[in-house]
């Protein structure tokens, strides 16, 4: 049955019917591919909905895995350059999953991938502001670029807030951001005088890389996903 694309994405717990709205002027929203119009219907049975390109689902099972991205893959499901995706290192999922948020092309590390549409937006939103740890290996003056990059730095005339530093081995450091600007940590780096010769992430949120091989892929336990969504959600109740 057809319904306002509103009333629909307020249904999959993406946003409520006015913020659904904005979404839709902004663009955010397609109908079989094409950008949807305010005060557009559609049949979820029959028509896919997207909200930036993540299809809406509704109450029932989702799927939630951890890959360690290896460096050389973009984090997309297809690539114009012909470039190798992450799409290719989950195809013996059994099912269709997107990665939440970036990573580098040049990085590597955990990366969450789910057909939850509405638990990857709630976690790249701005307002959740989800932890992320990356294990940085760098060149140059330690002992300098430390008080830099504990204290307060701004990135384009932003500020940010206070990233945690800590010595992680001989040139290394763990540097756990709260933001998700592009290339964050290394340009961070760069303005402490630093050069980034390797960037893994090594935890986001209550999730942990641990030892999972690079280009492999494990499923979510059941105590990783009521984390991971008491972290995005906190107490708000939806249908996982």
């Amino acid at each position: 049955m057809e319904e306002r694309l509103q009333k629909l994405i307020s249904a999959a717990h993406i946003a409520s019917r006015r913020a659904a709205e904005k979404m839709i002027l902004e663009g955010r929203v397609t109908v079989n591919g094409t950008r949807a119009q305010i005060g557009q219907s559609a049949d979820p049975a029959r028509d896919e909905v997207r909200v930036d390109g993540v299809p809406l689902r509704f109450a029932g099972e989702h799927t939630y895995l951890i890959l360690n991205k290896p460096r050389g893959y973009v984090t997309t499901l297809s690539d114009e350059r012909g470039r190798r995706t992450v799409a290719e290192l989950v195809r013996g999922a059994g099912v269709r999953v997107y990665p939440v948020g970036r990573l580098d092309y040049d990085s590597d590390g955990l990366l969450l991938m789910t057909d939850d549409g509405a638990l990857a937006h709630a976690m790249t939103h701005p307002s959740h502001e989800i932890n992320k740890t990356y294990r940085v290996a760098v060149r140059g003056n330690l002992s300098r670029a430390l008080p830099l990059l504990r204290g307060p730095m701004e990135l384009d005339g932003v500020p940010l807030r206070r990233a945690r530093v800590e010595a992680a081995g001989e040139g290394c450091l763990d540097i756990t951001i709260h933001e998700g600007r592009k290339r964050q940590v290394r340009r961070m780096c760069a303005l402490a005088g630093l050069t980034v010769s390797r960037l893994t992430r090594i935890a986001e949120g209550p999730l942990v890389l641990g030892d999972l091989p690079p280009g492999s892929w494990r499923k979510l336990s059941k105590t990783e996903e009521d984390a991971i969504k008491i972290a995005v959600f906190g107490g708000t109740q939806r249908n996982f």
